[in-house]
């Protein structure tokens, strides 16, 4: 299994002035959809569909365990037609988000503005544990949501199919 370690921030407004600036670069755009199969406290089994303004459509499987900083992945392509049968007649409603992928100084930048909920976050991955918590968040980041439940994809997921 593959770690993944990453830190999640809200993010009061896209960085319009640093793309603008050349402090950022876009580096690219996808529309997500992702629902959950089957989770725990602790576990989840996702899919999703990425679209890209393309129209290109890319599907994958994954399996998450862990809370925090760290967390257990393994994440693969599937077709769409293993896609379609594992959703067909569930009635469960993907939980819908545009990631912008931007890069500066070294890091990646994830940025997540969520269509069904008023929210924008940004998440960066890191190589490893001692590179996350040497990280120092830029000036146009939110306050660190660490492992607040609520800003938990799993968890606003099923706020959304309560609806």
């Amino acid at each position: 299994m593959g770690a993944e370690i990453e830190r999640k921030y809200l993010l009061p407004s896209f960085p319009e002035a640093e793309l603008a600036d050349n402090t950022l670069k876009r580096v690219s755009k996808q529309y997500i959809y992702q629902t959950y199969l089957a989770f725990s406290e602790d576990q989840e089994i996702r899919v999703r569909k990425l679209v890209d303004p393309t129209g290109e459509k890319h599907f994958t499987h994954t399996f998450k365990s862990g809370h925090g900083m760290m967390r257990e992945e393994v994440e693969y392509s599937i077709t769409e037609p293993i896609y379609d049968q594992l959703l067909a007649r569930s009635g469960l409603i993907p939980l819908e988000k545009i990631r912008t992928t931007l890069e500066a100084d070294g890091h990646t930048y994830e940025i997540d503005e969520y269509k069904q909920i008023d929210l924008m976050v940004v998440e960066v991955e890191f190589p490893d544990l001692s590179a996350a918590e040497a990280f120092t968040p830029p000036s146009w980041f939110g306050r660190e949501l660490g492992v607040e439940e609520e800003f938990r994809n799993k968890t606003m997921w099923i706020k959304l199919q309560e609806r």
